[in-house]
C-alpha cells in the first residue's frame, strides 16, 4: 500500500475513499461494521515477513463509525500480506451467525504467506459459517485477480475513481442484497424436504437458467442463495418422484424471498423374502390411477417418492402386481415378495411352446414363450404349480402337441427334458 498511485501512496488514496464510504454507511439501520487490518503491526525485513500479521482492530457494535475511521486515519502498511489467514479470522469476528455477514476484502497484492486464499473460503463454508466475501484489489492487474475468484465476487479498482465505484457497488450489493430460500414442505408444511435437483426456468420458457441441489445448511434450514437474478420470473421444477412444478415465481429486490413447495416424500423398497435362485429383479412404479411408469426401481434398493398411492408391476416371472401402495411421510413402505426357483428345459429338437401357471383361482395363466431356436434355455419363475404346452418346431399336425407339469419351490432348480 506504499505505492506510488495517481499522485499519492495507494495507503493515503484508500484512506479518503473508505472515510468517505464509511460515513455514507452512518445511520444505516441494522448495520453494525468492524475493522480487522494485516500487514501493519510486523515490518517486513529481507529475512522476516510475520504471517500472523492479522488483527481485529475495531469490534462489531453500534455506532463506532468514529472509531474505524480514526484508525483508517493513522495506519500505515508496514508488512506482508497474510489474506488468507485474514480471510479465515474474520470470520469469527462476527457476532451473531444469523446475521447477513458480509466480508470486504481490500488488498493491493497477492497473498504473500504459505496458505491458499481458497482453501481458507473452503474451510469457512465446510464450518457453515455464512458470510459473503468481496475482494477488491487495488491496482493489481486482472490475471491475478482471477486468483481469488475462489473466495466471492472479485472487483478491479485500477484507478481512485473506479475504485470509490466499486466500493459504492460492493456496499451496495452488501446491503440491498436479493437471496432465495427454497423450502421444500413435507406434510406438515415444514421445510424438512432436500437433497433433489431443483431447476428454475425464465417462467413460460425452456431457457434454463439456474440448477441448484438443494441442501440444509449447518443450522438445519434450506441454504439461502445469493445469485438468482431478481430482474425476472421463474418457473421451477423439484425433481422428486414425480415431479414438482411451480409457475411465474417473482423474486422480490433487495429482501429475503422463500419459494415454497409442497414436496412430501416417504420410501419405497421392495424385498425378496426367503432363498432366492436371482435377485435380478425390476419393478415398474406407476402413481395410482395413471399409465405413464413413473420410475424402474431395483429390487431391495431404498427410492424416495412424494406422498400418495403407487401400482407396482414387479417384473418377475410371472408378474407380480401391488396396486394402492401407499408411501407416507418419511416412513418406509416395504414390500415382500417370495423368492424365484430356477426352470431349465431341454430338448433333443427345436420346439415351440408356451409356460402357464396355475393360478389360485384354479386357472391356467400365461407367463412366457420357449425361444424356438433353442434346445436349451433357461427361466427364474415365482414358487407354484406350472405346465408348459409345446411340440416339434417341425410338426405339421396339432396332434403332436405335448403337456408336461412341474413345480417350482423358492431357492430351487428344476430341470424337465422334452
Amino acid at each position: 500500500m506504499n505505492g506510488e498511485w495517481e499522485g499519492a501512496t495507494k495507503i493515503i488514496r484508500a484512506r479518503e475513499i473508505l472515510i468517505e464510504a464509511i460515513t455514507e454507511l452512518e445511520g444505516t439501520p441494522n448495520l453494525e461494521i468492524a475493522l480487522r487490518v494485516y500487514g501493519h503491526q510486523s515490518p517486513i525485513t529481507p529475512t522476516f515477513q510475520d504471517c500472523d500479521d492479522t488483527k481485529l482492530e475495531v469490534p462489531f457494535g453500534p455506532n463506532n463509525y468514529e472509531k474505524i475511521k480514526t484508525f483508517i486515519r493513522n495506519v500505515e502498511p508496514k508488512g506482508t500480506t497474510p489474506i488468507a489467514r485474514s480471510l479465515e479470522a474474520s470470520a469469527e469476528d462476527f457476532p451473531d451467525a444469523n446475521a447477513r455477514n458480509v466480508i470486504i476484502l481490500i488488498t493491493d497484492g497477492l497473498e504473500a504467506c504459505d496458505d491458499f486464499p481458497c482453501e481458507s473460503a473452503r474451510k469457512l463454508k465446510a464450518k457453515g459459517i455464512n458470510v459473503t466475501p468481496f475482494v477488491v484489489g487495488l491496482g493489481i492487474e486482472l490475471k491475478y485477480l482471477n486468483d481469488f475468484t475462489c473466495i466471492g465476487r472479485v472487483y478491479e479498482a485500477s484507478t481512485q475513481e473506479t475504485f470509490k465505484k466499486v466500493m459504492k457497488s460492493v456496499i451496495s450489493d452488501a446491503l440491498l442484497n436479493t437471496s432465495v430460500q427454497i423450502n421444500l414442505n413435507d406434510i406438515h408444511q415444514k421445510p424438512e424436504e432436500t437433497n433433489v435437483s431443483v431447476f428454475l426456468y425464465e417462467a413460460g420458457t425452456n431457457n434454463l437458467k439456474y440448477t441448484f441441489m438443494h441442501t440444509m445448511n449447518y443450522k438445519g434450514i434450506p441454504d439461502t442463495i445469493t445469485v438468482i437474478d431478481p430482474e425476472m420470473r421463474y418457473d421451477m421444477v423439484v425433481n422428486t418422484l414425480p415431479r414438482v412444478y411451480k409457475k411465474n415465481i417473482e423474486i422480490k429486490k433487495f429482501q429475503h424471498n422463500i419459494i415454497p413447495a409442497d414436496c412430501p416424500q416417504g420410501s419405497l423398497n421392495i424385498r425378496i423374502k426367503g432363498a432366492t435362485k436371482t435377485s435380478e429383479v425390476k419393478i415398474r412404479v406407476i402413481q395410482h390411477g395413471k399409465i405413464v411408469t413413473l420410475n424402474v426401481q431395483d429390487i431391495a434398493k431404498m427410492q424416495k417418492y412424494l406422498v400418495g398411492s403407487y401400482d407396482l408391476e414387479i417384473l418377475t416371472l410371472p408378474r407380480i402386481y401391488k396396486n394402492d401402495v401407499q408411501v407416507n411421510q418419511s416412513a418406509f413402505t416395504y414390500i415382500d415378495i417370495p423368492g424365484s426357483g430356477l426352470l431349465t428345459y431341454r430338448c433333443y429338437q427345436p420346439i415351440v411352446g408356451q409356460v402357464f401357471i396355475n393360478d389360485n383361482a384354479g386357472q391356467d395363466q400365461w407367463v412366457c414363450d420357449f425361444d424356438s431356436e433353442k434346445l436349451t434355455d433357461r427361466f427364474y419363475l415365482q414358487p407354484g404349480k406350472y405346465k408348459v404346452v409345446y411340440r416339434l418346431k417341425t410338426a405339421v399336425s396339432t396332434d403332436y402337441t405335448s403337456v408336461k407339469t412341474f413345480r417350482i419351490d423358492a431357492g430351487e432348480s428344476t430341470t424337465i427334458n422334452l
